[in-house]
């Protein structure tokens, strides 16, 4: 992502030069309260749209990072001969760095964007209605690729991509922001998981696991 190396994120600029504002307006007119709240608005503003710099670990290039700071809280096997074989679910909440990163060194093969709604993930219908986007990344030297999905919970901002379908991405590049959400990776049959339930995963610096090559399998 261009321009998006200052420690804040450039997609929280807007809200927290409103808080500012806001807070020198109270400030000016003496509006304790009001400008209390501006205040913490504006520390708020600061921690959800932090961007820290990551270490680039360095891992083979068959490897898989997670996309997403959060939790693994599903690990489903996909019984299909072709496909996908896995499905992760990583839950992202506020406290954890919002950015998405590139799993792996690859081409960005298709990406869909659904606007919707907001809902808990406790709503039966939050699965079908809540705001997603869909993104499928293809190796560049081989046929592997993975389908991510991000879907938002109850968040104040939409999610936002970055990239372009056919752009080349680097392992762990920023190319996007999503806040308060769940992350599902579909991984194909010859994949070797290295994470379990109740991991927490830091983008672009936990090793999800490895593609295999067939004869391995």
């Amino acid at each position: 992502m261009k321009n998006n190396l200052l420690p804040i994120a450039k997609e929280g600029w807007s809200y927290l030069i409103g808080s500012v504002v806001l807070l020198l307006v109270f400030a000016f007119f003496d509006f304790d309260f009001l400008g209390l709240l501006a205040f913490l608005s504006t520390l708020f503003f600061i921690f959800v749209f932090r961007n820290p710099e990551r270490q680039n670990m360095l891992y083979q290039e068959n490897s898989v990072a997670s996309p997403v700071d959060g939790t693994l809280i599903s690990i489903e096997e996909l019984h299909e001969k072709s496909g996908s074989g896995f499905k992760v679910e990583i839950d992202s909440t506020y406290l954890n760095v919002s950015l998405l990163r590139a799993p792996f060194t690859s081409v960005l093969e298709h990406i869909e964007m659904k606007k919707g709604a907001r809902l808990s993930p406790l709503s039966p219908l939050s699965n079908s209605i809540n705001e997603n986007s869909e993104l499928v990344f293809s190796d560049i030297k081989s046929s592997n690729k993975i389908r991510v999905v991000h879907k938002l919970k109850q968040s104040f901002k939409c999610i936002d991509i970055d990239i372009q379908e056919a752009q080349s991405l680097f392992q762990g590049m920023r190319y996007g922001f999503m806040v308060n959400g769940v992350t599902t990776i579909y991984l194909p049959h010859n994949f070797r998981l290295n994470v379990g339930i109740g991991s927490e995963l830091v983008a672009s610096e936990t090793l999800v696991g490895y593609f295999m090559s067939e004869s391995k399998k």
